[in-house]
């Protein structure tokens, strides 16, 4: 349901507690002083049989009912405190009432989960919100509102904050209440029943009270429905993620390596990363990344000036701005210059960190200030404070904000300027606070508050990147991959054997030691020769699908040079397996000849399989130790070149693919071309769980696979849907949607999906369109297509948005596209598109008008829509022809709005 209703959570016109006889006397009392003491403007009622002796005198401004039905009007929002017997009566009669929210703070109804789903089902039947259960409440500062039994009421600000922890709620609110940051709302989702993280970042990101968002996530429900809210939410604004549970083992026992690497939390944090969110790891963290987003706003750099009276204290803050990736600015030549004339001669460092010396003072400090803020040579000030010598740190903190103060009023600048106050700063701070002005109590904290919005914007520019394309070759024979995993379930097994995994991997065009296999010595003899007439001696290696780690049982044997070891080492191979292994189903050996690479690296590659995420690509350094080296990175898929270089740059082994001593550098491309086709191959077949490579060896020349191991499991109801893989966290690459068509006058074309890397070829396109038809295409006059502004047509989330691309089959060029967003809910999508001015009156608009028509029929959507210039006449009467209907906007006379029924 995501968004629908969410308004009346956040901007109540009224609301009303339940409490049955029973519920928790404490908390119902708690919930009535805070709602009675808000300032909140609407209507108040109480609903409940036996209402507390304590609880009556905070509701002198409540009307009182023993039902909802009772009441003299229909709340918006209600907060359940009934004990769980009544819950579910109490939900449908709020139902029938006319409610648009619940809050349920019952907490022992989180462990009944029949009766949950019993809850839902009906709410849902009724359009009815619901928030919990286990939740504290409901805080709408600026609704002046607060619906909780936390122990304060948070000030209007501008951060979100969103918690699957009551506990965690409170204890932020106390701490935003004491340092003077301020909410737009506070949320505690608890059991995530219905409303859920995903509706929520929906819902704030496009709340134009909020300028960051906070997250304390436990476990997340429904991951591509987060992955798709999330993505959205990072890209308006910054959010800020603090998971617990970093430690916890959910894979304790695994029959990969791969699988063994991907933990949960490593998982989350691929999820994370992917998305944008800015992750931090404890309280101390989030307080100091709401104070630097309470009081900062996003700016461009990570060149950080530091003006300080304590030169040790300075020292110590570039130690930790390096470690938090930083960077120290310069001190441009014109600043220098005017800081030697103004500043008394030798008394200050002449350097960054800028020491002015324990004797400084607050003129000393301001006339600093004017300079260094002034400086383009940096993109942040940070002023840190000693009490040293006589000069009051009070006037000292007054210089700082009359000194930004002017700043910004002359430059109307981004520019943050943190501070730093030791010692006893009390009444600094609170001035600091006034004039909203970001204050930590130590220099790692500021410095940790100045990279969060750093590594936010990288983030940002990152998934921004237009991703290289990929070779026009690899065409994967899905076909020929289908049949091989196919044929291996019908057969009752889980694991391929290395026939088998050859033949899979040789679709996807993935590199693979070409292997034969043997039941005996004889038979493991005659294969060994076909290898042994190349000149490559030969590994033996154990072939049975219930022996994991080969190397565990001695059942690898390498570097085998003639008939005779070959003939010893298998059947040394047989006789252990089979005597430490006598319930392992033993098939014989496999032979793989030696790669002799003596420069390349071994590396491992694979897919995991996540039960939040699903499928995820485990990279990292391979070997026989590779869990006790650990050295290994995660990304979700699908995967890009972009993403694939990102995903092997997080791993120290990386550092070992480039150059050193007479070592080449290894072909890195080849190796992000083999994640980009596990991606791939992971995508287009969901029975696909866990891929091990490991060996990957890496060189000059390339990659190639040395041992591989792939398990797979059948796909439970629909393997692929309209959704593409049913597990995927991001939708991937609908390939299904690509069409061969053709225009009116004969000309082939291909019509698609469009793809990250199509934006050199639509910066082509719009040199072929009219200014003209650029203005009745985006409303507007359009002169520069920027990277911005073009990748966000290109880089699409396909969980809401589709957009199909024409291509003229035989040039290359792009003919013209059509994009459709889906609102929040999912019921309708705004459509746009654009033709090549030349292509007018060739059937190109039709053909993609029916396009995106017909994806949103196959997507479920019960309606498209658009708004369409006045004067835009060939558009309104394609409209009219395909079944819009069409009526004037009641904002802009000089727009119709069209909608068709679906």
């Amino acid at each position: 349901m995501s968004t629908y209703n969410l308004e009346h959570l956040f901007s109540p016109r009224s609301i009303a507690i339940v409490a049955d006889e029973g519920a928790d006397a404490g908390l119902v009392d708690k919930l009535a002083r805070n709602i009675a003491a808000s300032a909140f403007s609407g209507q108040r009622g109480f609903v409940g049989h036996e209402i507390d002796k304590s609880v009556n005198g905070n509701l002198a401004d409540f009307e009182l009912a023993p039902s909802l039905k009772a009441l003299t009007f229909t709340p918006d929002l209600i907060i359940i405190a009934s004990p769980v017997g009544e819950v579910l009566n109490r939900v449908a009669e709020a139902g029938a009432k006319g409610v648009h929210g619940a809050v349920i703070v019952t907490e022992a109804l989180a462990h009944d989960a029949e009766l949950l789903a019993r809850v839902e089902a009906v709410a849902r039947s009724h359009s009815l919100r619901l928030v919990g259960p286990n939740s504290i409440g409901i805080i709408a500062p600026h609704a002046k509102l607060n619906a909780s039994f936390a122990g304060s009421t948070p000030i209007p600000g501008d951060l979100a904050l969103i918690t699957q922890s009551g506990a965690l709620a409170a204890g932020v609110i106390e701490w935003a209440t004491t340092n003077a940051i301020g909410f737009s709302a506070v949320a505690s989702i608890g059991g995530q029943i219905d409303v859920d993280f995903g509706d929520l970042l929906d819902y704030f990101a496009l709340d134009r009270h909020t300028r960051a968002i906070l997250l304390y996530v436990e476990t997340v429900e429904d991951a591509r429905k987060f992955m798709s809210a999330a993505r959205l939410a990072a890209r308006a604004k910054p959010v800020v993620v603090i998971k617990s549970g970093r430690h916890e083992d959910r894979q304790k026992v695994a029959d990969t390596h791969t699988a063994a690497l991907a933990t949960p939390d490593a998982v989350y944090d691929a999820a994370f990363r992917r998305a944008g969110l800015l992750r931090v790891i404890d309280l101390d963290e989030l307080f100091a990344a709401a104070e630097t987003l309470g009081r900062v706003r996003p700016f461009l750099g990570k060149r950080l000036a530091i003006v300080t009276n304590g030169g040790g204290i300075g020292k110590l803050t570039v130690d930790r701005l390096i470690d938090f990736g930083g960077a120290l600015a310069e001190i441009s030549p014109l600043t220098l210059e005017a800081l030697d004339k103004d500043l008394p001669p030798g008394r200050w460092s002449r350097s960054n960190p800028i020491d002015l010396g324990g004797d400084a003072d607050a003129a000393r400090y301001a006339t600093t200030l004017q300079h260094v803020l002034a400086d383009r040579a940096n993109d942040g000030v940070l002023v840190l404070n000693v009490p040293l010598g006589a000069a009051s740190s009070v006037d000292v903190a007054r210089a700082v904000i009359e000194a930004a103060a002017t700043y910004r009023r002359q430059r109307h600048s981004a520019k943050p300027i943190l501070t730093v106050w030791y010692g006893d700063a009390g009444e600094a701070s609170d001035q600091f606070a006034a004039a909203r002005i970001p204050n930590y109590a130590t220099e790692a904290e500021a410095v940790r508050g100045f990279t969060h919005l750093v590594r936010y914007r990288e983030a940002l520019n990152q998934l921004m990147e237009t991703p290289p394309s990929l070779p026009a070759d690899f065409n994967p024979d899905t076909a020929a991959a289908r049949g091989v995993i196919d044929s291996v379930l019908a057969s009752g097994r889980n694991w391929l054997d290395p026939v088998e995994t050859e033949a899979l991997f040789d679709a996807y065009q993935i590199p693979i030691t070409p292997v034969r296999s043997a039941k005996n010595a004889d038979e493991a003899v005659e294969a060994a020769e076909h290898f042994f007439a190349q000149g490559l001696p030969v590994a033996v290696k154990i072939l049975s699908p219930d022996v994991v780690h080969k190397s565990d049982i001695g059942g690898v044997r390498l570097n085998l040079v003639n008939g005779q070891a070959v003939r010893a080492a298998t059947e040394e191979i047989l006789e252990r397996a089979a005597r430490l292994r006598p319930e392992a189903r033993i098939h014989g050996v496999t032979i793989h000849p030696m790669m002799v690479r003596p420069k390349g690296r071994e590396l491992i590659a694979g897919i995991a399989d996540d039960p939040v995420f699903g499928p995820v690509v485990v990279f990292g350094r391979g070997g026989t130790a590779v869990e006790v080296i650990n050295d290994r990175a995660i990304a979700l898929p699908p995967l890009d070149l972009r993403l694939a270089h990102d995903l092997i740059s997080r791993t120290r082994v990386s550092r070992r693919l480039k150059a050193y001593r007479d070592v080449p550098a290894a072909d890195e491309r080849a190796v992000a071309l083999t994640l980009v086709k596990l991606a791939q191959l992971a995508a287009d077949l969901p029975e696909v769980r866990e891929i091990d490579i490991n060996p990957l060896l890496a060189d000059h020349t390339g990659v190639i696979g040395v041992d591989a191991r792939v398990k797979i499991a059948p796909v439970v109801g629909k393997a692929k849907g309209p959704s593409g893989h049913p597990r995927f966290a991001i939708r991937p690459y609908p390939q299904e949607w690509e069409r061969l068509m053709r225009l009116s006058d004969g000309t082939p074309i291909t019509m698609r999906p469009v793809r990250p890397e199509d934006e050199e070829m639509f910066r082509h396109f719009f040199t072929q369109v009219t200014p003209d038809d650029l203005r009745l295409r985006f409303f507007t006059p359009i002169k520069d297509f920027s990277h911005t502004f073009i990748a966000r047509l290109t880089q699409l989330d396909y969980g809401r948005a589709m957009a199909f691309v024409a291509v003229d089959k035989a040039t290359g060029e792009m003919l013209g596209a059509v994009r459709l967003h889906a609102d929040a809910n999912y019921e309708a999508g705004e459509y746009g598109i654009m033709t090549r001015t030349d292509m007018r009156g060739k059937g190109l608009g039709w053909l993609l008008m029916n396009s995106i028509i017909e994806y949103a029929r196959a997507e479920g959507l019960k309606a498209v829509e658009a708004q369409v210039l006045r004067e835009n006449t060939m558009m309104l009467a394609m409209c009219a022809q395909l079944g819009f209907k069409s009526r004037p906007d009641p904002d802009d006379a000089g727009v119709r709005l069209v909608r068709l029924d679906l």
